[in-house]
């Protein structure tokens, strides 16, 4: 299934093909070279200083770290992303030797923006998920302090097929929307109001 985004002006095929299914092919594997190339991609993300704070624990469908990552997503979430053949915890470091790291998370989330743009490249769909028990993701995989959870990525093949929950069908099929860019524009009188606040 294409979900193509309608925009005002071309952007990269890349950009507007991507979209996050639920629907997965349960049948296919991501090969180890395909995941090796999402991480390169993550790895030459900017970051502030170089810090490149994000940390990624890749599991497979069938592994003992699959199944407790999935066990740990909310019951929504867990009606659907047991297809997706790899799921990826996405943590950032926070903290480092005890000092806060205040750009960690839109570094990690560079990072995983650009992952999502290698996997689109290499006809592989993600839905990153934030539904998820962060606290139980932290015992479970031993996480040390100053790691915190970000997103959980389901990576895989989309099946337009894929039997969901009749209310995530119907999502599934829904076109896609987005706010249009002038109500994301913020105006100079806009940013002084902003600042009398």
């Amino acid at each position: 299934m294409r979900k193509p985004a309608t925009t005002a002006v071309p952007v990269h095929p890349l950009l507007a093909e991507r979209w996050s299914p639920r629907g997965f092919d349960r049948q296919h594997q991501v090969s180890d070279d395909q995941v090796t190339a999402l991480l390169e991609a993550a790895r030459w993300a900017p970051s502030a200083s170089n810090s490149q704070p994000w940390r990624f624990l890749v599991t497979s469908r069938g592994d003992l770290a699959h199944r407790q990552l999935f066990a740990a997503l909310a019951p929504g979430n867990r009606d659907w992303a047991d297809a997706a053949s790899t799921l990826i915890l996405v943590a950032a470091r926070t903290a480092a030797d005890g000092a806060p790291q205040p750009w960690a998370l839109y570094d990690t989330g560079q990072a995983v923006a650009s992952l999502v743009t290698q996997a689109q490249a290499q006809g592989l769909s993600v839905h990153q998920i934030g539904g998820f028990d962060s606290d139980a993701v932290r015992a479970e995989f031993n996480l040390d302090r100053e790691l915190t959870p970000v997103v959980v990525l389901a990576v895989g093949r989309a099946d337009p097929n894929a039997e969901l929950p009749t209310h995530l069908a119907a999502r599934e099929a829904a076109p896609r929307t987005r706010h249009p860019v002038s109500d994301l524009l913020l105006t100079a009188a806009a940013a002084t109001h902003l600042r009398a606040a």
